[in-house]
């Protein structure tokens, strides 16, 4: 008798075990899949999750163009909705072809964006983008965000995240007002924003940069917060004249809330007003403050 060929076990697993082993796998890998047999060649093409970082490449002397046609690729291969895309790379910072992968995934059901591109021009976020209607996640690093005015909000956006991203406050408020799901809010490395935060869902909330006021107008449900100031003396002179400034006053309108750090990092400010802030929170709220120049 000749040699029985063995079962090919993996390969006739269920799909949806399939797609969990190829979702583990860096992008690159999940691709490569494709040459172990027939069984395998489109296999990655149906994930639903991709992640591009800078190991999806090796050719380092030409990794830029190299990365842009594997991503550009791999989106043009793909077969079935993208629920999930994030991209992080320091290789790529403004270029049409982003352009065109946003423009492809608002029509393929993208439920998740992260986009973290490389430091040098700021890349300006395409009008597409406010068209991807079921985005629960969205999280945006270094860029122009600039939502048209047609735009009516991401009506299923449950966490937001902005860092170092040059927005207009009233955009920002307004971007905020307009989810109402929203439960999540990241705000870092924004420059003398005085803001109104108008939430009804929102739970956990973290702030970092230069704030010139801070109130929550609408924050029922807010139970864990952080906030890093950074105080130059302009900003200082806000907390001084404890009036006009809110950030004593808001914690009134956050009943449930059960945690709250707080980092100030600051050139002038008197210690007295230091000591209001603090005897004006509730002594069962656990709190971490830092002091720093």
């Amino acid at each position: 008798m000749g040699d029985v060929e063995d079962p090919d076990l993996i390969s006739d697993l269920p799909q949806s075990i399939l797609e969990s082993i190829l979702t583990r796998l860096p992008i690159r890998d999940a691709v490569r899949t494709s040459i172990l047999s027939s069984k395998w060649r489109y296999r990655w093409t149906t994930l639903t999750h991709l992640v591009f970082d800078d190991k999806c490449v090796s050719d380092r002397p030409v990794v830029e163009n190299c990365m842009i046609k594997f991503i550009t690729r791999a989106l043009f291969l793909h077969q079935g909705p993208i629920h999930k895309f994030h991209l992080s790379t320091s290789y790529l910072q403004c270029c049409p072809d982003i352009d065109q992968w946003i423009l492809f995934l608002s029509r393929s059901d993208i439920k998740e964006l992260v986009l973290e591109l490389g430091e040098g021009e700021w890349f300006r976020v395409p009008s597409c983008l406010f068209n991807c209607k079921k985005l629960t996640y969205l999280e945006l690093f270094r860029c122009e965000f600039d939502p048209p005015p047609t735009f009516k909000g991401f009506l299923c956006l449950r966490s937001l995240s902005l860092h170092q991203v040059l927005v207009a406050p009233e955009a920002i408020e307004s971007l905020i007002s307009s989810c109402p799901l929203l439960e999540s809010l990241a705000l870092s490395y924004f420059d003398s924003l005085a803001l109104n935060i108008h939430a009804p869902n929102l739970k956990y909330l973290c702030l970092e940069g230069e704030f010139t006021d801070i109130c929550l107008e609408n924050t029922p449900l807010l139970v864990a917060m952080s906030v890093a100031m950074y105080l130059n003396d302009d900003i200082a002179e806000c907390f001084e004249q404890s009036s006009s400034c809110n950030f004593i006053k808001f914690l009134g309108g956050v009943p449930r809330l059960e945690r709250l750090a707080g980092h100030i990092y600051f050139t002038k400010v008197t210690l007295c007003h230091i000591h209001i802030w603090c005897i004006n929170l509730q002594s069962s709220w656990p709190l971490i403050i830092g002091f720093g120049k």
